[in-house]
């Protein structure tokens, strides 16, 4: 059967025989980390052909229990210093094997993570890789005969400054691509355009369905955005996409981020917008005789909403994340729903096949996996507990007296480590692995002295 998601990935068969003509030399193996970075290997391809594409290639565990910096950190029961950071093994998934396009002669596939065979010559999947987390939340899904589609719009701030540049600098001073607003603007995407259009055609090339790209609110901030699919695949570009577009901003002597807020202006989000399809294609949050939401779809919305403070550490992940939940700032700070309503933390749009939730919790920094995961559980926890959807807020959800979305790392740590529903939905090593992750980071910015404190402190205190 052929594996390919369209006709622009490659098969197992088109690999090999563009390694045996020498147009393909370099196979790159990844997975996605914690953070939701691509992590793995550079392959020369005849290796790749003689001895991984059979049998997968092998990492040090502590790629799951590392901080954003690579630093080896206590508390994760997978990986230590008194376990003697061993091997994981990456399973290729060779539904994912594409062209990067930007660099020569160069394919990609992505992985799964599994521990080494054990006595009985079988090999568990490692639970914690978010590949993982999210798979046994689709499983939950095909179980009730149901498919999770999904979009993910991803925004970032592009800068003249290069990395290099931008690290010597401390990441201040960074010259913007534009200097003004430049929200759906054609003027502010034109003189951008080279980026812009780079990462649209690679990524086109690599198997993404590109829609288009278009200028967003803060200075230097743009939106590519990607037709919706099933919730693996979008979470496999999602990954692929971030990587690809920092390196050929690299390439073009600029740089640009996916931090969730860089500066006192309007944060980077990713919304994702998410529907469920019976496995059959059927429609079934949508009732076509009537024109309206199924029952489905609302316990769906409704345990979405009741689980939001649970996994918000999932939509939320690193400290800098709740700098962009903000009234007044398109970032939802209240858990409310309403029909086309941006300030809510649910918007629904879209009518018929077109009928879909989105999320407004997550931002650019977000690990894809994760965060999908967190909604099909949440939605799950809905459906099976037969929640009943609140009435829609009509008006300003900044103002309103919903209740608000936790404002704290700590605070959302704290509501993920106890929650009842994200172990019942993920499991207790998950839970406990990304708690961890959480207080790692916690600890990390308690030691550091911030540039505000210098300023308020230095010569003034």
């Amino acid at each position: 059967m052929d594996q390919k998601r369209n006709d622009r990935h490659l098969s197992r068969e088109e690999l090999v025989a563009e390694i045996d003509a020498g147009t393909i030399d370099t196979v790159v193996i990844a997975f996605t980390d914690m953070q939701g970075r691509l992590q793995g290997k550079r392959l020369h391809g005849r290796y790749f052909v003689d001895h991984v594409l059979d049998h997968g290639a092998e990492g040090c565990n502590y790629l799951l229990a590392v901080d954003v910096e690579m630093n080896t950190v206590d508390g994760y029961a997978i990986s230590s210093w008194e376990r003697g950071y061993g091997d994981m093994e990456m399973v290729l998934d060779e539904r994912t094997i594409r062209r990067l396009t930007h660099l020569p002669a160069t394919a990609m596939v992505q992985c799964d993570l599994v521990w080494p065979a054990g006595d009985d010559g079988e090999h568990a999947p490692v639970v914690q890789d978010p590949r993982a987390v999210l798979r046994r939340q689709l499983d939950r899904c095909a179980e009730q005969g149901w498919a999770a589609l999904s979009g993910t719009e991803l925004e970032f701030i592009a800068f003249e400054t290069t990395y290099e540049e931008a690290h010597r600098s401390g990441y201040r001073g960074l010259v913007p691509v534009n200097q003004y607003n430049v929200d759906y603007s054609v003027l502010g995407t034109t003189r951008v355009e080279p980026l812009l259009r780079a990462i649209r055609n690679t990524m086109y090339d690599a198997g993404l369905d590109v829609e288009g790209a278009k200028g967003e609110c803060n200075l230097g901030q743009h939106e590519i955005g990607f037709l919706y699919a099933d919730a693996l695949t979008t979470a496999d570009n999602h990954a692929v996409y971030k990587t690809v577009a920092k390196e050929i901003a690299a390439q073009q002597g600029r740089s640009l981020t996916f931090m969730a807020k860089y500066d006192a202006r309007e944060g980077s989000s990713c919304h994702i917008h998410l529907s469920l399809r019976g496995t059959d294609g059927s429609l079934v949050f949508w009732d076509e005789e009537s024109g309206t939401r199924t029952p489905l779809y609302d316990h769906f919305v409704a345990g979405v909403l009741a689980t939001a403070p649970d996994f918000t550490l999932l939509y939320a992940p690193n400290i800098n994340s709740y700098k962009r939940f903000a009234d007044g700032s398109f970032a939802p700070t209240t858990i409310a729903w309403g029909a086309d309503n941006r300030t809510c933390a649910v918007r629904l749009v879209g009518r018929g096949a077109g009928a879909r939730m989105e999320n407004r919790l997550p931002g650019a920094d977000v690990n894809p996996y994760l965060a999908l995961a967190a909604m099909i559980a949440g939605g799950l926890h809905g459906i099976e507990q037969q929640l009943p959807l609140e009435d829609e807020l009509v008006g300003n959800a900044y103002t309103s007296d919903k209740p608000k979305v936790p404002g704290t790392l700590a605070e959302a740590r704290e509501v993920f480590a106890t929650s009842a529903v994200a172990r019942a939905a993920l499991g207790d090593e998950v839970v406990d692995h990304y708690v961890n992750m959480a207080d790692v980071e916690l600890a990390a910015y308690r030691a550091a002295v911030t540039d505000w404190e210098l300023v308020r402190g230095f010569e003034r205190l």
